[in-house]
């Protein structure tokens, strides 16, 4: 697994920084982008304080924050340089984490051992758009003759946990 710190940690990372709310952003940062963001590195991470979140050039950063957050309200998030994982890689490092509650999915990097079954970043994108897709979309269900959130819980978790296509495995429940 590759080590990030302050000379490598935007090179086409995935990385969930976690909205900071009482920290002072120090007049000397670090580094200021020509998009405005500041950082400011740490021996255990970097602040950064910026007003988006997302696609941050060749990077995917994740802000965790409170519900009243809005798109280009400058906030400060931390990550520590264990929190980025690299994207353009062909390491399966990825799973899926999905809410059948609340119908979300969410991309997440391996921590430590892990028994979900991994893909790499481009892989993980894929499915996720796959089953958010398929939480909305209800026609498919008019084909079997089961329940559909029991016929979704079942098609969802086999999806998430192999290399299978979703016509592979709804086929598997005709």
């Amino acid at each position: 697994m590759k080590i990030y710190n302050q000379t490598n940690f935007f090179k086409h990372t995935f990385c969930e920084f976690l909205q900071i709310d009482d920290f002072q952003f120090p007049e000397s940062n670090n580094y200021k982008s020509k998009s405005d963001s500041s950082y400011y590195y740490t021996k255990e991470g970097v602040y950064r304080k910026s007003n988006h979140w997302g696609r941050v050039a060749n990077c995917r950063w994740k802000l965790k924050h409170a519900k009243n957050y809005k798109n280009q309200q400058t906030v400060i998030g931390f990550a520590k340089w264990t929190d980025f994982y690299p994207i353009n890689s062909t390491e399966k490092t990825y799973f899926l984490k999905v809410d059948f509650d609340q119908k979300t999915v969410e991309l997440k990097p391996k921590k430590e051992k892990n028994t979900n079954h991994l893909y790499t970043y481009v892989e993980a994108q894929k499915r996720k758009k796959q089953v958010q897709q398929f939480f909305k979309d209800d026609k498919w269900a008019n084909y079997f003759d089961q329940e559909i959130e029991e016929l979704r819980f079942k098609i969802i978790t086999d999806f998430i946990s192999s290399n299978k296509s979703l016509q592979e495995i709804k086929m598997i429940f005709k």
